[in-house]
């Protein structure tokens, strides 16, 4: 492990069946008036609005809801929900659903007591919250953003076609999160193996950084095997509780700041496939599957060494009598193979992605420096042509 790091987590997990009944040990610490975050009425149709509601009565809570938070939350909707939460003076936020509904909540929770504009403070300028928080926690009802253990928000701007990913302040963490893993079987097929990509992704983008002997690298090639195994069995038998509470877990180590610790990181997926995003309005984990592999077949020769760790260790690729490069592409093409097995999106035009709109989208690519290699905008273009034509 090389450098300096500190390492500390607030945020409390209740993990199982029956961990939605602990919302009766945490909400009595909190204020009574309580801002209900949710998104579409999913949860209203499988029962567990009634039963929060319950619970919440039960506490003699006051509530307000903000409902309607869409898959990629916008500012419009962010000062909506901000007002809501200041016009009522509430106390607790309580999200329900899946990464968008806690990204969004974070951002409220930050930005509802600001004074000043809410996307140029701390989406683009990214300032430290310098205005009362409203304290969080958070029911999960999809896997795959890890944003229940996470400071992450990630908010679109539609006048300007951009979204943006801001990672706020321990002091924005949920204090508390349920992960019932029961809670995710309602969640369509497409959106059940974005979520998984989604893990995979995030832990790739970590993995793919460094050259040195690094624990991180250790744990996270075990929670790729253990996504990758429990993944396929999710995919035919959706209600497996074995496979869907091991996905779970695996997904809030992906992205609790744990692994990231010891590596540079890379987020270069995230920054093109946020952009993609930005344009489309596409399903975040489809645009991270649709141009994760041109973007590792560029970058591999940078990183060879670790990509060929990556084949041998996570796909089992047998390297005797292959070159470094053999060994590493049959990895890729190991990887290929599984997301075509998950039917994730390999080509952006399956998006919405047109042609004209490419040079925006390498234009909102934010261009990190944590991986093998550091992009130019012409090779953001390449990739993005890459995938039009897989």
């Amino acid at each position: 492990m090389l450098g300096n790091f500190s390492y500390s987590n607030p945020t409390k997990l209740y993990f199982g069946e029956e961990s939605l009944s602990f919302l009766n040990e945490e909400l009595p610490k909190y204020g009574d008036k309580v801002l209900l975050v949710y998104g579409g009425g999913s949860i209203k149709q499988t029962g567990l609005y009634d039963e929060i509601m319950q619970i919440l009565a039960k506490n003699g809570k006051q509530v307000f809801e903000d409902a309607g938070v869409m898959p990629n939350p916008t500012v419009e909707k962010l000062t909506e929900g901000c007002q809501i939460a200041k016009d009522n003076d509430v106390d607790f936020i309580l999200a329900v659903g899946g990464g968008s509904v806690c990204d969004y909540a974070k951002a409220v929770s930050a930005s509802a007591f600001s004074e000043e504009d809410t996307w140029e403070k701390y989406f683009i300028r990214k300032e430290a919250v310098d205005n009362p928080i409203i304290p969080l926690g958070c029911v999960l009802t999809m896997v795959g953003t890890g944003s229940e253990m996470n400071g992450g928000s990630v908010i679109t701007n539609t006048t300007t076609t951009q979204k943006i990913g801001r990672v706020f302040g321990e002091d924005v963490f949920p204090k508390f999160s349920i992960l019932n893993p029961v809670l995710t079987y309602t969640v369509p097929k497409q959106q059940m193996v974005a979520g998984f990509f989604d893990i995979m992704s995030h832990i790739l983008e970590q993995y793919f950084s460094n050259e040195d002997d690094n624990t991180s690298d250790y744990i996270m090639e075990g929670l790729l095997k253990s996504l990758i195994h429990s993944s396929k069995i999710a995919l035919e038998n959706p209600t497996d509780y074995e496979a869907r509470s091991n996905i779970m877990w695996t997904a809030t180590w992906a992205l609790n700041t744990l692994v990231a610790k010891g590596k540079s990181t890379d987020w270069m997926v995230h920054m093109i496939g946020q952009s993609i995003g930005a344009y489309t309005d596409a399903t975040h984990g489809m645009t991270l599957s649709a141009i994760s592999l041109p973007y590792y077949r560029l970058i591999l020769p940078a990183g060879l060494a670790k990509f060929k760790r990556y084949a041998i260790n996570v796909w089992g690729v047998n390297p005797e009598g292959k070159t470094d490069e053999q060994v590493a592409l049959e990895g890729l093409s190991e990887m290929e193979h599984y997301m075509k097995t998950l039917g994730l999106v390999l080509n952006i035009k399956d998006l919405g992605t047109t042609p004209d709109m490419l040079e925006g989208i390498v234009a909102g690519s934010f261009i990190t420096k944590g991986g093998y290699k550091v992009l130019t905008k012409e090779e953001i273009m390449s990739i993005l042509i890459e995938s039009m034509n897989q």
